[in-house]
């Protein structure tokens, strides 16, 4: 444990914002996996699971947890699935 009083905040401040990010990591990982389930069972809801995995693909590269470029890399494997399966 640092002995200044600013690293003691610094290392308050990281592991909260740690915690906010691994919250938004499993909830990521939660949808894409309900995706992908919906999706290769071919159910009604499929569009649906999907459209909820993109959102939270989106809202995890506007936070910055995952880059631009792999959320993009996602989104995509998610529609081609989605056209796939329609």
């Amino acid at each position: 444990m640092p002995n200044i009083k600013s690293a003691k905040k610094r290392v308050l401040v990281a592991e909260k914002k740690a915690l906010q990010n691994k919250v938004v990591k499993t909830g990521l990982k939660t949808a894409l996996k309900k995706a992908e389930a919906a999706a290769s069972s071919g159910s009604a809801d499929s569009a649906a699971a999907i459209r909820v995995a993109i959102k939270k693909v989106d809202q995890a590269a506007a936070k910055k947890i995952l880059h631009k470029n792999a959320a993009a890399h996602r989104k995509a494997a998610l529609m081609k699935k989605l056209a796939a399966a329609q």
